[in-house]
């Protein structure tokens, strides 16, 4: 195989890159950037969010090896081996107001301040909400779980999160497409 040198595409490969490995890279970065357009094309975002304000983040100063477990009707063991950044939000949504679907990159803790929250989930195919008041506590799994939270009610919902295993410096929400199981 002939190896082009000091030839650059763009200055994304480095000199001395055999032509058949530049198309390899120019096809890698084409397919990347399409599935970024329509991950971005498909994602559903909120409405109805009155405010949704980043109250703390800060990473963890020892390792820590996270478990939560979750027991009832879905028991499981949410496990973030190497805890990243932690982030505390507060949420408030108005009457008729939605997340959009979303996921989260680790485990969250949600504490319900006011109202009451519809949650769906992308993994229910009857779309039936459970339904969190004030007072109540759930854990989200996150990790790829994806999920939809509405205000159903007629005052507004606060929350307050607790994002953990939050990669440092990066989102702590990932946007998704609908998954389809429920009518909205």
């Amino acid at each position: 195989m002939k190896t082009i040198k000091n030839l650059r595409v763009s200055g994304l490969a480095p000199t001395g890159m055999t032509a058949r490995s530049r198309v390899f890279v120019s096809l890698g970065i084409a397919v990347v950037v399409t599935a970024l357009v329509v991950i971005t094309a498909l994602a559903t975002p909120g409405s109805g969010i009155v405010s949704a304000t980043v109250v703390a983040r800060a990473s963890f100063v020892d390792p820590v090896d996270m478990k939560l477990k979750t027991t009832g009707e879905h028991q499981e063991v949410l496990h973030a081996p190497d805890a990243q950044e932690t982030v505390i939000q507060q949420v408030i949504i108005a009457p008729g107001g939605s997340t959009g679907w979303h996921s989260h990159p680790g485990p969250v803790v949600v504490l319900i301040k006011a109202g009451q929250l519809s949650f769906f989930s992308s993994e229910d195919p009857s779309c039936t909400p459970t339904i969190y008041s004030a007072g109540q506590a759930f854990i989200d799994p996150g990790q790829g779980h994806v999920h939809l939270a509405r205000n159903l009610g007629s005052e507004n919902v606060e929350l307050w999160a607790v994002y953990f295993d939050v990669p440092a410096g990066g989102a702590f929400r990932l946007d998704a497409a609908n998954p389809g199981n429920c009518g909205f």
